[in-house]
């Protein structure tokens, strides 16, 4: 504890006296130890975001049964490719008793609306071509028939799929066989044979049978600190650093930043996609784990310096950097600078120093007494 205070004390002192670190460095030079010194040499440099997700795919697809039963027979395994419309899973229906009974109400009630529809809508058309019934309420007449037309035929479509597991007839098909909704490659299958299948409907999720994908088309998923996420802007620069392949370097472009953020353990990141350049030279899986580097600023051959060499004061507005004095017994002379770009290690030097020009380092227990 006395240490750390020690630390903050000399710290406070630089920060507040300005040329205390100056005093300080002139009495260890007095004492005849060497400055430890850095060249300003030329390089380039990268102002980042970093975006922190996966190797998605853009199109994925949940397959699930519009009806109830037991898994048969499944045709795929995961890692099969397949065509949009081929067969992946037989459901034999398995209705219980209730749902037979629910069926047969739902029928009996739609065959009973449609009868009142149909003569309602004949007694309108007769009224009709005597002049007495109105336009509107012909047509509200007519809308009606149509639609417990509709909701009769839906009702014998249910009881004949809870029956028999298929529909045949007026000139559409539907049966217990689910089939691909698109091309892709089975990423995950979640059933197997005698499994029992929820069906989708308005009111359940039902059972996910498999997950396809299209994996000639990835993306990056990921997320963006809210410090960094107002620097960015569609179209940025990405460069992916895959967690699986460490030595290979994939490149692509900023294409969505959410409108809203969301909260993880008391952060709050913005959800970002990133577009894949077409020609990469590795083989990308979903699921990858990545980091994306986005580039906001970049600059190339420029002057350079360790940020950690610059002192920074009235709050950042000025730059100062200490070079080695005239002579050889000379104190460290503290020099302004005019100081650019930053990517956190260097900083760019715009005005002050020159390429090969040296610049005095102090080590850490000149600070840290």
């Amino acid at each position: 504890m006395k240490r750390i205070l020690k630390i903050l004390v000399v710290l406070l002192v630089v920060a507040a006296a300005g040329g205390g670190g100056y005093a300080w460095l002139k009495g260890r030079r007095a004492s005849g130890e060497e400055l430890k010194l850095v060249k300003v040499e030329r390089g380039s440099i990268v102002e980042k975001a970093v975006a922190i997700g996966q190797i998605e795919p853009r199109l994925e697809f949940k397959v699930k049964s519009k009806i109830p039963g037991i898994v048969k027979t499944c045709v795929v395994d995961v890692g099969d490719a397949v065509r949009a419309g081929d067969a992946l899973f037989e459901i034999v229906p398995d209705p219980t008793p209730t749902e037979l009974v629910e069926a047969q109400r739902r029928l009996d009630a739609a065959q009973s609306a449609y009868t009142r529809a149909e003569s309602g809508w004949s007694r309108a058309q007769e009224l009709a071509r005597e002049g007495i019934t109105p336009a509107d309420e012909l047509d509200s007449k007519r809308e009606g028939f149509e639609l417990a037309a509709i909701e009769l035929a839906s009702a014998q479509d249910n009881l004949e799929l809870v029956q028999k597991g298929r529909i045949a007839g007026r000139g559409r098909s539907m049966e217990s066989i689910i089939r691909a909704p698109a091309a892709g490659i089975v990423l995950a299958r979640n059933i197997d044979p005698g499994d029992p299948v929820v069906p989708l409907t308005s009111f359940q999720e039902g059972t996910e049978l498999a997950t396809i994908a299209d994996m000639t088309d990835l993306i990056f998923r990921g997320t963006v600190d809210e410090i960094d996420v107002g620097k960015l802007a569609p179209g940025v620069e990405a460069r992916l650093k895959i967690g699986a392949l460490p030595d290979s370097l994939v490149t692509g472009r900023l294409t969505r930043i959410a409108p809203q953020a969301v909260e993880e353990e008391g952060a709050r990141l913005f959800e970002v996609e990133i577009e894949l350049d077409p020609a990469q030279a590795v083989v990308l899986r979903a699921g990858y784990s990545a980091n994306a580097d986005l580039v906001i600023r970049e600059k190339q051959d420029i002057l350079l310096i360790p940020e950690r060499l610059v002192l920074f004061e009235d709050d950042g507005a000025k730059t100062f950097v200490e070079i080695p004095g005239a002579g050889p017994e000379s104190e460290p002379e503290k020099i302004e600078i005019e100081s650019g770009l930053s990517d956190g290690l260097n900083i760019e030097v715009l005005s002050g120093l020159e390429e090969g020009d040296e610049v005095v380092q102090r080590p850490p227990r000149d600070v840290l007494g």
